[in-house]
This record gives structure tokens, C-alpha cells and sequence, in this order.
């Protein structure tokens, strides 16, 4: 946990002349009234540098993003001081581009409010940094944003959905269920023990080379993955999914990626490829990773669901489950939270692919919530703090455990 002052170069800041100049190329018309609460969100938590304005009323006035995808393709992974320095050369230009076309004024905002936790330390101080500056020169509020937080509270951008419910995010940094009480009031009911799903298809995808594949080489390695897959047989080899004697809600994926490279290595021996070399069996492992992945998924959150239902912790006549981060944009693990959802009367919402993945306007969709709600709206921002690691709410997953909830078993044809 680092802390910002003046004194601890932990990151370098841009020049305090540079916001200020940065604030006087606006020129707006004086006199235009806006009736709602705005926020500009930030977010540089991980290799996405984003920026938009939010009004109460969820209206996206303004929206900027610039992707670093590319660039760790080449690397095969993200590299955190390249990222850091490609947010450092980008985020003036995206919260400018964010802002006019807003056509609202800095002076005009309600509040600022930047992603602090969690992510890579790199990418959030740039951030922090950034957003610290620029509210010092606006003396307005700061409000900080916890990432999954964010994630989870998109969906009442785009829904009226009432508390609670419950949300799977999942994405290539996090694997969580949590139900959704209030703003800022979360009981986390299971995690990823080991690593992330997202990360897991990202080092699979790598494994495969599929960035050789004419098909994949313009894709991230999620999306390669799910591509591929809807040319191979998911069950052209037998993996059971992971955990399955754990009667909880903790998720891993380590044990099935060691899984997959041992298939990838056998694979390779009888077709005589050296490593780094495309295999013709890829969809096939494409097909597997990916329906093994869901089938994990699926059945964690189905013990979530009778969990919460069982508890009365959800509404018996309007449960709904919010599936949101990066890896709930892939269709087929949606497919199979359906067959979960419908089998026990919940709804399920997922925001837009766009909405997924990282972005400025869940940052600044979330600081509205907490402006409306005055929780977390900071006038004094002496000794504020990044937190690359920061658990969500408060952790209920041993008594989800000791409950011990037996899932019934449902067929998976998606």
C-alpha cells in the first residue's frame, strides 16, 4: 500500500502547469445550465486508459478510451511500467477528449472520481495522480472508487435494479460472487483461489500461439479462445471441471490450465510440432477450455443462488444475478448462466460488452451513486491512498462453505 504525498516519488507526476493549461483550453459558452449532479470518472487501473462524464440521471454526456491492447500483444502480457508510461502519455488527451465532448466545463462538475484500488500499481498511481491535480486546481470533491465496485454497480446505469442482488464479475484480473446490499455494502460470497478465468484463457490462448493463427492475431486472448471454439468439440477430450467435492463458492483455475498445457504438450509430441508452432487440434482445446470454464462458473454461482435463496437474502419474486467484467462479454459462459438462471427463477442482466470490460463510465456512473447516497465523497484528499490489492465487502465465504449447499446437476447444452 503506497501512499501520495508531495515527498514520496513513488511515480512522477506531470508538471502542476500542465492541468492548469490543460483546464484553460476549455471555452465554453457562459450560461449554460446543467440541472444534474456530474461526475467525470477516471479509470487506470489495469491497461486501459478511459474517461467520461456521468450525469444522476445515467446520460453519458462524454466518453474517451485508449486501449493498450496492442502493444502487450506484441509483449504476449501486459509489462506494468509500459503501461504505466503509455497511461501517463495518454491521460491528458482522453479526460480532454472526454470532457468536450461532454461540452460541460471542468468548472461545471460535481465531483471527480478515479479508480484507487485494486490494480496494478503502476497504472493506478498515474491515475491518482492525474485526479489529484486536477481537483486541487478545481477545488472540487474526490471521490475514490474501489474497481469491482464500479463493475458490479454498472448495471443500475442501464436497469432499475434494486438492492439486493447478487453479482458474478469476472474478468482477467478477478473471479468473485458477491450480493449487492447497498452503494457501498457488499458481503463477498466466494473467490478465485488461485488465479483469474480471464488470465487463464489469456495464458491457454498464448500457450496455443494462436497469435499465429490467421484467424486470432488481431485478438486479445480471451476472444481468441471463444473464436476458435466455435470450430472444435468441446468434449474431444475429458476435463472435469475444478473443485467439484468443494460444496462453496471459490472458484480456481490454476489446476485446469496445468491441465490444458499437458494436453498441449501431448498434442505436440504426436504431431511432431516444436513449441510456438499451431496445433490443428486448437479448436479442440479452444472448445474444451472454454466449456470446462463455464461448467465451473455455472455451478458455482448455482450454489449462490440457493445460497442467497435458501438465506432469504435475495427477493423470492425478483432474485436477479448481474454477470459483469471483461469474461462475461463471452457468449457461451452467458449461455451457460442462463441455463442456470432460468432453472432457478432468477433474471439475468449483463451490461453491454463495452460496459464489460474497463471503462470511464462505470467509474463515473459509480461516483454518482456515491454522491447521491454521500458515501465516500472526500473534500480533503490529504494522505489518499492506491491500493493495488483490496478485498471486496465483507467475506461470507466460510459460512457459505459450511452450509455445504448440494447442486443439482443440469445439463450444459449450449
Amino acid at each position: 500500500m503506497l501512499i501520495l504525498n508531495k515527498t514520496t516519488g513513488v511515480f512522477s507526476k506531470p508538471s502542476r502547469r500542465k492541468p492548469y493549461e490543460f483546464l484553460r483550453s476549455f471555452n465554453f459558452h457562459p450560461g449554460k445550465l446543467f440541472l444534474h449532479k456530474l461526475v467525470l470518472g477516471i479509470e487506470t487501473s489495469c491497461d486501459d486508459t478511459a474517461a467520461a462524464v456521468v450525469d444522476e440521471t445515467g446520460n453519458v454526456l462524454g466518453e474517451a478510451i485508449h486501449s493498450q491492447t496492442e502493444v502487450h500483444l506484441k509483449t504476449g502480457g501486459i509489462v506494468p511500467p509500459v503501461a504505466q508510461q503509455l497511461h501517463r502519455e495518454n491521460i491528458q488527451r482522453i479526460v480532454q477528449e472526454a470532457l468536450s465532448a461532454s461540452k460541460v466545463s471542468p468548472s461545471e462538475l460535481s465531483a471527480i472520481a478515479t479508480t484507487v484500488k485494486p490494480g496494478l500499481a503502476l497504472s493506478l498511481g498515474v491515475g491518482l495522480s492525474f485526479s489529484l491535480q486536477l481537483v486541487d486546481q478545481l477545488k472540487k470533491p474526490f471521490i475514490p472508487i474501489h474497481h469491482m465496485e464500479a463493475h458490479a454497480l454498472t448495471i443500475r446505469l442501464l436497469n432499475k435494479v434494486e438492492f439486493p442482488f447478487l453479482v458474478l464479475l469476472i474478468s482477467g484480473g478477478h473471479c468473485l460472487l458477491a450480493l449487492v446490499r447497498g452503494v457501498s455494502d457488499f458481503l463477498l460470497l466466494g473467490k478465485s483461489l488461485d488465479i483469474a478465468p480471464g488470465d487463464m484463457l489469456d495464458k491457454v490462448a498464448r500457450r496455443l500461439s494462436l497469435i499465429k493463427h490467421p484467424e486470432c492475431f488481431t485478438m486479445s486472448g480471451g476472444k481468441a479462445i471463444e473464436h476458435l471454439a466455435k470450430q472444435g468439440n468441446k468434449l474431444h477430450f475429458a476435463i472435469k471441471p475444478p473443485m467439484q467435492r468443494a460444496k462453496n463458492c471459490d472458484f480456481s483455475f490454476s489446476g485446469l490450465q496445468h491441465v490444458i498445457d499437458k494436453i498441449i504438450m501431448q498434442k505436440e509430441k504426436e504431431e511432431g510440432l516444436q513449441r510456438g508452432q499451431v496445433l490443428s487440434s486448437a479448436a479442440h482445446v479452444a472448445a474444451a477450455v472454454q466449456h470446462t470454464t463455464a461448467c465451473h462458473v455455472a455451478e458455482r454461482t448455482h450454489r449462490a443462488i440457493l445460497f442467497c435463496q435458501q438465506r432469504r437474502l435475495l427477493s423470492p419474486s425478483n432474485a436477479v444475478l448481474v454477470v459483469s467484467g471483461g469474461v462475461a462479454s463471452n457468449l457461451y459462459i452467458r449461455k451457460a448462466l442462463e441455463i442456470v438462471t432460468n432453472a432457478t427463477q432468477c433474471t439475468l442482466l449483463c451490461p453491454p460488452p463495452r460496459l464489460c470490460t474497463d471503462n470511464g463510465i462505470m467509474i463515473a456512473w459509480n461516483g454518482i451513486e456515491r454522491l447521491r447516497a454521500g458515501v465516500g465523497v472526500l473534500h480533503n484528499t490529504e494522505g489518499i491512498r492506491y491500493e493495488p490489492k483490496c478485498p471486496l465487502g465483507v467475506d461470507i465465504s466460510e459460512e457459505v462453505g459450511e452450509a455445504a449447499i448440494r447442486v443439482p446437476q443440469l445439463k450444459m447444452e449450449i
